[in-house]
């Protein structure tokens, strides 16, 4: 794996190494010793999936609050999407800033998301499978969210959103 940290400290692109041979590719998507070795929380207490049937599908932005927030490990299975997470640790020099990344299920890169980042991504095609490993058990009571047009953050979607949850629509604007 090549780790390449963003401009928000802690938050990481993870880039697959495949081996190929005439049978196929072989590649790790998780190794504990390589995750310390960046500083990276490698619990894992979850590994969760999500599939969104058509284009233009967003979800989030969510994050978990104390004692129970999250890091996260983010891989498209299938189709393509735009990740986006935001830093929203009040003690960071890059608080509010946001960082957008294309994960594919052909361009080997993952996004690790640290503790205290809110997280959301959009589909750029339908059929799109998303996997997450997740350092902590949800929670429903620490669950929080932003919305995704909240102007506090500026983000820069790739395309129109045309589904979203009432929940992800209903959250509070950024305090």
């Amino acid at each position: 794996m090549i780790f390449t940290e963003t401009k928000l400290k802690g938050a990481f692109i993870i880039n697959l190494e495949r081996r190929g041979d005439e049978r196929g590719s072989f590649a790790r998507v998780f190794c504990r010793n390589e995750f310390e070795s960046h500083g990276l929380n490698p619990s894992v207490a979850q590994a969760n999936i999500s599939h969104s049937r058509n284009r233009g599908t967003l979800r989030g932005i969510h994050f978990q609050r104390a004692p129970h927030r999250e890091a996260k490990l983010v891989r498209c299975t299938c189709g393509s999407l735009f990740d986006v997470i935001i830093d929203l640790r009040p003690e960071s020099p890059t608080y509010t800033e946001w960082v957008g990344v294309e994960l594919t299920a052909e361009n080997d890169r993952m996004l690790y998301v640290p503790e205290g980042f809110g997280h959301g991504f959009q589909t750029l095609v339908d059929h799109t499978d998303v996997t997450y490993l997740v350092s902590e058990f949800y929670v429903p009571q620490s669950e929080g969210g932003v919305k995704y047009d909240d102007p506090a953050f500026g983000i820069e979607w790739p395309g129109e959103v045309t589904i979203l949850s009432d929940k992800d629509r209903n959250w509070p604007d950024f305090e």
